[in-house]
């Protein structure tokens, strides 16, 4: 049986996040990790959403319950279109997001676990 590869693009979005990793992990004396994320993403990641695209979890399929959320919730629908999913793969400390279309597969952002974190000073002066 032969398995029909789906070619996967990267979004400007996603290597500005790959440099903000970069910067993120190399700050913190992680110079070989970030080599190691290169590598996975281009050794097992990518080859694993080229064959199975539908292998990360609905991104969508949880709505917001708050109502400005429901208003973002729909505009990212309407964005994306009837065709298009989005999805979540969590592999390692990455969280990735990404698209699927009937042509092709988008990845839209890539987080670090431990990169998320609050802007306190936006909230104060």
């Amino acid at each position: 049986m032969t398995v029909r590869r789906r070619i996967v693009r990267v979004t400007a979005n996603f290597t500005r996040n790959l440099d903000g990793i970069e910067a993120f992990l190399v700050e913190g004396g992680g110079d070989l990790a970030f080599d190691s994320l290169l590598r996975r993403l281009s050794e097992e990641i990518i080859p694993t959403l080229e064959r199975f695209p539908e292998i990360g979890a609905e991104f969508l399929a949880r709505a917001p319950l708050s109502d400005d959320g429901k208003a973002l919730f729909a505009k990212v629908l309407e964005l994306l279109g009837p065709e298009t999913g989005a999805r979540q793969f969590v592999s390692g400390d990455y969280i990735i997001l990404y698209a699927t279309r009937s042509d092709a597969t988008y990845l839209l952002a890539i987080r670090h676990h431990r990169e998320l974190s609050f802007d306190f000073t936006a909230h104060w002066p």
